[in-house]
């Protein structure tokens, strides 16, 4: 196979005009201005003796410490032939060390860790956890120690399984819809022997060549502690920061000397076209330019002009390519930066039925037309806008992806300059639209690698020997304090809940409508998921662009979803620019336009997404596992996805969407949840006066959910995706609904089971066996009888043997191998000093508040779930997973190339096996 990509510019001036054309109207506009400040993440750094550089920020808004690990080293400080080392040590990191041989994962979620995961790119592997204050010595303590003392336990069995889990992550990439562009990109886009011109996760023959003495060489000269960035973020002092790290760090030796990669952009010239074949349902075009890199001063410009051409409803190429000529069902560009060398994107889906170069010739209408005359100011503020208000969301959360802690220890690890991201910032606030021209012209119309050798530090220095025989006692659980559910109640009968949280200039709405996928019948199935799509395009008086360039230009984001039981649709909005916002969004909710020829584009991309779906091997699953539990006819015997269906969706008119709003869409059905920078008494009026006119006019239908008698017997299905690389294995039953008694304890029963990295079918079929990248259980949220469910895509060579140990793992839960007292105690521990971790944004707080309007939970549900969760013994345990966890009433799901699997399955003998078809019809 071979692919290449365009980089000639095709447009012929009267093809310039023509794209020019829509977006003459755009300088007529006058710019909308907003002063959003840049964000201050104030901290203090420290160098130890050994090279380690710290970086603390205090924020103790909840009693959680972001620890994030940046080592500077990533896939580019590979050899060709010695690829995927970087993110293989990455996994390897994860297996335990000298003075805590245990698994990272476990041992973390044992004390409540929350956004714990690890991740490599081209430039940088990071480890990051957010623990609770009286776990930071413990998780110090454990950091630290894999850093010094990694290598005394590292033995070929971890090799073996880490090397193993790797390539099911491959493998299970490589499985995905347009999974072969990854390499191919790569290949093609890099001159040979270029940093980047490997992919991170490296070659399945590389990762099968690598010996022991690689990785031990690897681990040697690059994950030293002067080549690392620690950031300490959250309720923690400077002093205290300091003297921990101190202690836990300053004995660990520094590493060698190493070799730095400077600039090497490699920008191309010429024209490269390669074609593949990949077994999805629409075309697709990349295109790609090699650019500077990150935080070089082109990198802001360029990130303009993507938001501008494809950064959303409002660019140039959704406009064009989505709404107006409808050649495409996406149309995005960005500006992807790394540390030597950067690439602009352009990427393009076609619509089925289209012809793909027709739409790449559309595309490059819109890019040439941009090229030629630069945004217009109105397009190039809302894009500033856009980023800026990104900036300042960014401080709401101090670990994980993204965070206060990522933003610090990236631009230390990459300019040495912990606030260069000001930088940035400021130059995207003073950008003009001549300089964004400019850098088009420069890097998008149609080359020098120099090495820098500087002297090697020698004062560097351990301090004296840490005692490391024991790790730190563990802290204890704190209860969880809420801010209180404060309500109120418009004057047309909207119930208005409120939860203040001050810490960031941001306030987040949930309207909560009592509807979703379960509200649809059979002829309409889909029907609830379109109407709230169609929210967003356009209303009696705001066209959709309209409406995006609106919130763009506010710094808002708006969205709009269902699920099983509800409809979402959700503002966070800058608490500068609320009222106007809060205007738009009222208008959405209230006034949805259904315009026809709206309607049967969506209607296009809905029938698209379902080909997508069951093109996917998960996603085949999961639309038909409801109707397999429920029973047809039932109200939640829909795909989970709640696209419906080929049929349903052809025949909706805009009369269904009118009528299933006038009826569903009341104020009496539903409640806005308020999550943020605000009070009762200031957020009031502001409602009334947007929602006050919205009348109930009557009450909202009900929706029968049915009780469903539990199954008899086994069953298995079979459904067939030739050529697969996995098998996905779903094992399923239905559970008590969400506000079940006992829904507190059977999610501690189901963590021991599936629900984390350490349960029991994780460590079988991932950690012990690796013939998964990872499987997991868990309980679906519902407010009647929910489904429990596990999930397990495994190497298909392996199908058989992998059910075999999920049926045998069904039935230790059950009773045979009941769940120990250490058991129990991982599991309560994880489920309860995860909690203050889950609630630092106004987002995921109105998540927590929403579950308890949803499902009808207790007010206190969450406040009181740390007492709930510890009080628990072995002896209820067991007696809960006896009663709830049922393995003779299983029905069981297997996805996969049935030439290659069915046999193995039908040998195993569980039940009556029955194949079906893609929309759960049975075959022959």
């Amino acid at each position: 196979m071979t692919m290449s990509f365009r980089r000639t510019m095709l447009a012929a001036s009267i093809a310039l005009l023509s794209a020019g054309a829509l977006h003459a109207a755009e300088t007529s506009k006058p710019a909308v201005k907003n002063d959003i400040a840049i964000p201050d993440i104030p901290y203090t750094r420290f160098v130890l003796k050994n090279g380690l550089t710290l970086l603390v920020h205090e924020d103790h808004k909840t009693p959680v410490v972001a620890i994030n690990t940046w080592y500077h080293v990533g896939s580019k400080n590979e050899k060709p032939g010695k690829t995927g080392f970087a993110h293989l040590f990455e996994h390897l990191m994860f297996s335990g060390s000298e003075n805590f041989n245990q698994t990272y994962i476990n041992a973390l979620e044992r004390i409540g860790a929350t956004d714990l995961n690890g991740t490599t790119n081209g430039d940088r592997t990071n480890y990051f956890q957010n623990v609770p204050t009286s776990m930071v010595d413990y998780a110090l303590f454990a950091e630290s120690d894999r850093m010094g003392h990694l290598l005394g336990v590292l033995d070929q069995k971890k090799l073996d399984l880490q090397r193993g889990v790797v390539q099911n992550e491959k493998r299970q990439g490589e499985n995905r819809p347009y999974g072969v562009t990854r390499q191919l990109l790569a290949e093609n886009t890099w001159p040979v022997g270029h940093p980047y011109s490997w992919t991170t996760i490296g070659s399945m023959a590389d990762l099968e060549a690598a010996s022991m003495s690689d990785v031990q060489e690897w681990f040697k000269t690059n994950y030293g502690p002067n080549n690392v960035t620690l950031v300490l973020a959250g309720d923690i002092t400077p002093e205290q920061a300091r003297e921990k790290v101190e202690k836990y760090y300053g004995d660990i030796p520094a590493g060698p000397p190493l070799a730095k990669q400077q600039e090497w952009i490699a920008k191309r010239t010429g024209t490269h076209r390669g074609t593949v074949q990949d077994r999805v349902p629409q075309a697709r075009i990349y295109r790609v330019w090699n650019v500077p890199g990150v935080h070089t001063p082109t990198e802001p410009l360029l990130d303009l002009a993507a938001q501008v051409l494809g950064g959303g409803k409002t660019s140039r190429l959704y406009k064009r390519l989505v709404y107006k000529d409808q050649l495409a069902t996406e149309a995005s560009a960005f500006n992807s930066t790394s540390e030597i060398a950067g690439q602009f994107y352009m990427v393009l889906t076609a619509r089925p039925g289209v012809d793909s170069a027709k739409m790449e010739r559309a595309g490059d209408e819109e890019l040439q037309a941009l090229i030629k005359s630069g945004p217009t100011a109105a397009e190039l503020e809302r894009a500033k806008t856009t980023m800026l208000a990104r900036s300042t969301r960014t401080i709401e959360r101090i670990g994980g992806f993204g965070g206060k802690s990522d933003l610090l220890a990236g631009c230390a690890t990459y300019t040495g300059n912990p606030d260069c991201y000001k930088d940035d910032l400021k130059a995207i606030k003073a950008a003009t639209p001549a300089q964004v021209k400019q850098a088009l012209q420069a890097w998008l119309t149609d080359g020098d690698y120099v090495l820098d050798v500087q002297p090697y530090p020698t004062n560097l220095a351990t301090t004296a020997k840490l005692d490391r025989s024991q790790p730190p006692a563990m802290g204890k659980a704190e209860t969880l304090k809420l801010p209180p559910m404060q309500t109120a109640t418009l004057s047309n009968g909207l119930k208005v809940v409120l939860a203040e949280r001050h810490a960031a200039a941001l306030v987040n709405f949930s309207l909560i409508v009592d509807a979703g996928y379960a509200s649809d019948v059979a002829k309409t199935q889909g029907l609830a998921s379109l109407t709230g799509r169609m929210l967003e395009e356009g209303t009696t008086s705001r066209s959709a662009s309209a409406i995006s360039e609106q919130f763009e230009a506010l710094g808002a984001e708006f969205s709009v979803g269902a699920s099983l039981d509800s409809a979402n649709v959700n503002l966070n909005a800058l608490k500068a620019t609320l009222p106007k916002a809060l205007e738009v969004y009222a208008d959405v909710i209230q006034h949805p336009a259904f315009a026809t020829n709206e309607l049967e584009r969506l209607k296009k991309d809905r029938l698209a997404a379902i080909a997508r779906e069951k093109a996917n091997p998960q996603l085949m699953g999961l639309r038909v596992l409801p109707q397999l539990v429920y029973g047809a006819g039932h109200a939640y015997a829909v795909p989970v996805t709640g696209s419906g269906a080929e049929a349903s969706v052809s025949a909706l008119q805009r009369d269904d969407l009118l009528n299933y709003h006038q009826n569903w869409f009341k104020p009496n059905n539903a409640t806005l949840l308020v999550v943020g920078d605000t009070t009762l008494a200031e957020i009031t009026p502001l409602l009334e006066k947007a929602f006050g006119g919205w009348k109930a006019n009557g009450a909202a239908p009900k929706k029968d959910i049915a009780t469903v008698a539990p199954q008899a017997k086994p069953l298995v299905y079979l459904m067939d995706k030739p050529g697969a690389q996995q098998s996905v294995i779903y094992g399923v039953q239905l559970a008590p609904p969400s506000n079940a008694p006992d829904e507190v304890e059977l999610s501690v029963v189901n963590d021991v089971f599936g629900g984390t990295f350490s349960s029991r079918i994780n460590m079988n079929l991932r950690e012990d066996k690796h013939w998964s990248y990872g499987v997991n259980a868990s309980l679906w949220s519902a407010v009647g009888q929910r489904l429990y469910l596990s999930s397990s895509p495994v190497q298909t060579d392996k199908t058989k043997e992998s059910l075999q140990e999920l049926v045998q793992e069904y039935a230790n839960i059950a009773g045979a191998k009941p769940i120990t007292a250490a058991e129990l105690a991982d599991a309560q521990t994880n489920e309860t000093l995860s909690l203050p971790g889950s609630v630092e944004t106004a987002g995921q707080l109105s998540g927590f508040y929403g579950n308890i309007i949803r499902y009808k939970l207790p007010e206190d549900y969450y406040n009181t779930y740390t007492a709930k969760v510890t009080a628990m013994t072995p002896a209820q345990a067991n007696a809960l997973a006896a009663r709830s966890i049922t393995p003779q009433r299983l029905v069981w799901l297997v996805v996969g190339d049935l030439s290659k699997v069915e046999a193995g399955v039908r040998s195993l003998n569980i039940g009556e096996v029955r194949k079906i078809d893609a929309d759960g019809k049975l075959l022959p």
